[in-house]
């Protein structure tokens, strides 16, 4: 591995070798951002070193923060929860590289029912506000009033109703100087506040059937669907044949109930790298189907560890923006996943915005690809298996 220069993370715990998960050719995005050092500068030396304590770390992208913090010589357990599988295994790369026992971290899913009191809490903000207010409803009975929050993010992730959220859920606020485009939020608890339940999942009825929609807080479109579904909805191919069907990236599982409807023989895998997602498309396949109907749910990157040539059909609303970064990095791997993974002669069913130009990609991995269908913002692709083509 080379240890490139931009992969080292300097902060007051140490020095350490940072890399995304997974690990791509000439990735130009870091493991980190500047809120990252930012907190971590911030708790150097205020962590008492003379007593046994709990620390929560929420939406820690690659381990940056659990990483610096499991070296410290205090005493204490870490607890790191997370919506994302693929922080969850970025974690494990990074502590492995850096020779950090990974036992010293527990991972949590952002489903996870907490227990116990924690001293320290760490809240990396992250993209919805509704994940954030899920969390913060999860975190709240596991405080004291003497534990210690603080929320760190990019100053253009922290808005008034990002505070807002804090100061109705945990209490007052107050936030930092920028610093490198970053900020800090610091939380005083309040356990006398009465904020209610959390108000997820929501739910919402699916347009023309008699199907209700149930959503976790971080998987995309809380209220509806949003257009780009609707329209690939549209387009959902029907057959009466036996065959293996992958909604990959299935968000709430939304376009592989409607393939299961329209294809009565065919085997339903869910595949997304969000636990919420997978847990909102098993709720809402298994409310849609009852006991008449069986499918596979798997919490992955992209169809890692899906066997090759075992699927005939493949759905897919690749996602660009990836911890708060673009980028097409996730798109070109579940092409090329889905190429490895498709039977000859199965295809391979997309839709994007049309500025995004996946169709000469696909063009160069599969060979064949045709529209489907488009309007003045998005493009339906479907690309055909055939060995000739280069999967490079």
């Amino acid at each position: 591995m080379s240890k490139n220069r931009d992969q080292l993370l300097t902060v007051p715990q140490g020095l350490f070798l940072l890399q995304r998960y997974p690990v791509h050719t000439n990735d130009q995005l870091r493991a980190w951002d500047a809120a990252d050092e930012y907190v971590l500068n911030e708790l150097a030396g205020q962590l008492d070193e003379n007593r046994d304590s709990r620390m929560l770390i929420v939406n820690d992208g690659f381990g940056s923060i659990s990483l610096a913090l499991a070296g410290c010589s205090r005493p204490h357990t870490i607890t790191m929860m997370t919506d994302s599988w693929l922080a969850g295994q970025g974690l494990k790369q990074n502590f492995a590289n850096n020779h950090v026992d990974i036992d010293t971290v527990e991972t949590v899913t952002s489903l996870a029912q907490l227990n116990g009191q924690f001293d320290d809490i760490i809240i990396k903000i992250p993209k919805t506000l509704a994940l954030l207010e899920d969390q913060l409803f999860r975190i709240r009975p596991c405080l004291s009033q003497q534990a210690r929050i603080i929320a760190a993010g990019m100053s253009r992730q922290i808005h008034r109703s990002t505070l807002k959220l804090f100061e109705r859920i945990i209490g007052p606020t107050r936030t930092s100087l920028a610093r490198k485009k970053a900020r800090l939020i610091f939380i005083e608890p309040d356990v006398s506040l009465t904020p209610g339940v959390s108000p997820y999942p929501h739910y919402y009825a699916l347009d023309d059937t008699k199907f209700n929609i149930l959503n976790h807080a971080n998987v995309f479109s809380q209220g509806g669907l949003d257009v780009g579904t609707r329209f690939f909805l549209e387009h959902i191919p029907a057959s009466g044949r036996s065959m293996d069907i992958v909604d990959l990236g299935c968000g709430n599982g939304v376009l592989g109930i409607i393939a299961a409807q329209r294809n009565p023989k065919a085997r339903l895998l869910f595949c997304d790298e969000s636990y919420m997602a997978v847990e909102s498309a098993r709720a809402n396949f298994n409310a849609v189907f009852q006991q008449h109907r069986n499918a596979s749910f798997k919490v992955t990157d992209c169809l890692s560890g899906m066997p090759a040539q075992s699927a005939d059909l493949i759905l897919n609303n690749p996602p660009f923006h990836v911890h708060n970064a673009i980028t097409d990095l996730v798109a070109r791997q579940m092409f090329k996943d889905s190429y490895r993974v498709l039977r000859q002669h199965g295809e391979l069913l997309v839709i994007g915005n049309r500025h995004l130009g996946y169709r000469k990609r696909l063009q160069r991995m599969f060979g064949y690809v045709s529209v489907v269908a488009e309007n003045s913002k998005f493009v339906i692709l479907i690309a055909v298996k055939h060995n000739k083509a280069e999967t490079g």
